[in-house]
């Protein structure tokens, strides 16, 4: 979504705001939470997105036409900007494997693009390339190395989401979801407002609107339902930021409102039938917007949550949260296992969570 592209500074800025006082973190019974390992990306950009393939593999993306990948389990990252792409800003990434990935850069008109590399980023493929300039696309999620799904924000009143099911041609499929509501779009914060189960489920997450809402598909894109959030909404700055499931039943959503950096909402839900129906979760331990939340692969109900003013994980699925200290500024989380974890963020940073 513009929001995000456009209010990047101001976004900056809430990294030294005065905060409101947070919740004391509790102690855990038998566990303190994840250890944190700061790693070195090669990259002084700020890194928005995070994906990894196996505890060894993972590749990151950010601003500036920035990719970065480690085969080591982040021990070293090698980083590159992708040729004839300097501009940009790749607010996705999907690694496949060490030699595939895919990257999605968030901008208007043909600043947004799908580019593909085969071996391990040495040379890239620009595969989609959209011309419509008032369109902006914002995160994706895949099925398989070759079926994925990319969110859009709406356009005149239809969302122009494009489908893959050969890793190559991209198809629009807007006509199959449901009508966008007035101004409603995606947030592409850190490349989750999209997210994929099993071989046929997908949830998109918007705000924007009077309502915040999750677009869901159960036949792999072939038809779409909507459902509302509970979470805060209303605005043309607030609604749903980050979904994951962990199962094709129960799953997470995100969010909360940019412009109350140092205040605390609903901005957590909780769906136990496929995103149908929500219900509010408790807050985080960190004030402000969630951009990236995610389950702990390994870890039945762990999730993590981060934002611009903090980091916090939760051991059963968002009833009671504790802080990871010493973290703000990181955009985006996810895991390969409980001890593979990389959180990306602002000045290129990288640090590994192991629970």
């Amino acid at each position: 979504m513009r929001t995000i592209v456009v209010s990047a500074a101001f976004i900056a800025l809430t990294l030294i705001a005065p905060l409101a006082s947070a919740p004391p973190p509790a102690p855990v019974p038998g566990h303190d939470g994840p250890t944190v390992t700061e790693q070195l990306s090669g990259t002084n950009n700020r890194l928005q997105a995070i994906s990894p393939v196996t505890p060894r593999i993972a590749w990151a993306s950010g601003l500036g036409g920035t990719f970065a990948v480690t085969t080591d389990g982040g021990e070293t990252w090698r980083a590159g900007v992708v040729a004839g792409a300097e501009t940009l800003q790749f607010r996705d990434v999907h690694g496949v494997n060490a030699r595939v990935a895919y990257l999605l850069s968030a901008g208007v008109g043909t600043n947004s693009r799908i580019y593909k590399t085969v071996d391990g980023g040495e040379s890239w493929t620009l595969q989609f390339q959209n011309e419509d300039p008032d369109g902006f696309y914002d995160c994706f999620a895949f099925w398989t190395q070759k079926r994925g799904v990319t969110m859009a924000d709406a356009v005149g009143g239809r969302f122009p989401v494009v489908l893959t099911t050969d890793g190559t041609v991209w198809t629009d499929i807007g006509d199959r979801l449901p009508p966008a509501l007035p101004g409603e779009a995606a947030f592409a914060a850190s490349g989750t407002c999209a997210a994929t189960q099993g071989g046929q489920r997908a949830w998109l997450v918007t705000g924007a609107a009077e309502r915040a809402r999750v677009l869901t598909t159960i036949d792999g894109g072939s038809t779409w339902a909507a459902y509302d959030l509970p979470i805060v909404q209303g605005t043309s700055s607030s609604g749903a930021f980050s979904v994951d499931f962990r199962d094709a039943f129960n799953g997470l959503v995100g969010g909360g409102e940019l412009l109350t950096p140092s205040a605390f909402t609903d901005n957590v839900a909780r769906s136990s039938d496929g995103g149908k129906t929500w219900q509010l979760a408790s807050a985080p331990t960190f004030p402000g917007a969630i951009y990236g939340l995610t389950y702990v692969r390994g870890r039945e109900r762990t999730v993590v949550a981060t934002g611009p003013q903090g980091v916090a994980w939760s051991p059963d699925e968002g009833d009671t949260w504790y802080e990871v200290p010493g973290l703000t500024g990181y955009w985006a989380v996810a895991f390969a296992s409980p001890q593979a974890g990389w959180l990306v963020g602002t000045g290129g940073r990288i640090v590994k969570l192991s629970f």
